[in-house]
């Protein structure tokens, strides 16, 4: 029996789970010496793809593939899945260090262009359920390779958090005739307690409802359910909003922040999801200049967070950050529209 690879399914949560034993043999921090680095010009993962900006390669320790072999075990309780998919690795730039805040708008616009590509390749995949569009940066993430890069799972299930907004948006649309996002957007755009950054397509907030202290969403402006959606004006916008809010969280505190970057997009099986609003979200593992966040019994154990702060406080501390950040340079406020 291949336990190595699969998918088991957890009966109490009701949702998949990715067993991916060979992951465990993956290098950690190999980069540590930059000629070691994998995704740098040159390695053996890239030295025969010739000159790139955005590069996307097929992820080294996959833990999912389309070859995947069929369940071992289908009873009604214990029971497993083929762990199809794919697993991509999206190297956002040839530069060893930096961030997004640090690449030029127009290639961030392609690091977007290519995001929505393989959203679109991906799902076409019969197999394919869900693109999951990620970004973790940092070792307190939990990062094994520092150079700038994001990553894609194309899932054969939808994922449980996307479950859950799947059905609390549809259930608003049916009971009020309107998006949820949509909605919440017009809340915030009044209040403007919580809003970090503007452009003419997209807000950054800070949620009235955060779990973590730093968390921040990007929505976009006009209801869209996926990058698929955007226009090429909103994709500039996006990657302005993007930028802004790496280098924000740069700023915070004056050092190189680590934060996980989730895409959250419609599934892409024959579902009808025209309720559904695109956004992205961020969560930083910092509290306070010298202290993480830990996730810990009441987190974990029962899914509820405790918020150590008050949202809007720590929005007025992005903001500040977000005003420090634009003053080395106004091309970000210029192009798109941007304001805080």
């Amino acid at each position: 029996m291949d336990k190595a690879h699969e998918l088991r399914w957890n009966p109490l949560l009701g949702c998949w789970i990715i067993v991916a034993g060979h992951r465990a043999k993956r290098p950690w921090r190999p980069e540590e010496k930059k000629h070691f680095c994998p995704f740098c010009p040159g390695a053996p993962e890239t030295k025969d793809k010739g000159e790139w900006d955005v590069l996307v390669l097929p992820n080294k320790y996959p833990a999912l593939s389309l070859d995947a072999k069929e369940p071992t075990r289908c009873d009604e309780l214990f029971k497993s899945g083929r762990a199809v998919g794919v697993c991509e690795v999206v190297i956002e730039t040839p530069e060893h260090e930096g961030d997004l805040c640090d690449l030029t708008l127009n290639h961030m616009k392609k690091v977007i262009e290519v995001f929505t590509e393989e959203y679109v390749k991906l799902g076409n995949i019969p197999e394919v359920k869900y693109v999951a569009i990620f970004r973790n940066k940092g070792k307190e993430i939990g990062v094994s390779l520092t150079h700038p890069h994001s990553q894609i799972y194309a899932l054969p299930f939808i994922p449980p958090r996307i479950t859950i907004e799947l059905r609390n948006m549809e259930k608003y649309y049916k009971e009020k005739g309107k998006c949820l996002i949509c909605t919440i957007i017009e809340k915030e755009i009044k209040e403007r307690t919580r809003i970090i950054y503007e452009n003419n397509a997209f807000i950054c907030t800070l949620p009235f409802y955060a779990m973590w202290p730093y968390e921040v969403h990007v929505y976009p402006k006009r209801h869209v359910t996926s990058l698929a959606d955007l226009s090429d004006k909103e994709k500039l916008a996006l990657a302005d909003a993007l930028r802004v809010m790496t280098g924000t969280y740069n700023a915070l505190f004056d050092r190189d922040m680590p934060y996980i970057m989730v895409f959250h997009q419609k599934p892409t099986d024959e579902g009808a999801y025209e309720y559904y609003h695109m956004h992205i979200e961020f969560y930083p593992p910092y509290r306070e200049r010298d202290k993480l966040k830990y996730a810990a019994g009441i987190e974990w154990g029962m899914w509820t967070f405790t918020y150590d702060g008050i949202p809007e406080e720590k929005a007025e501390e992005l903001r500040k950050a977000c005003l420090k950040f634009l003053s080395r340079s106004k091309e970000y406020l210029g192009k798109c529209g941007g304001s805080i």
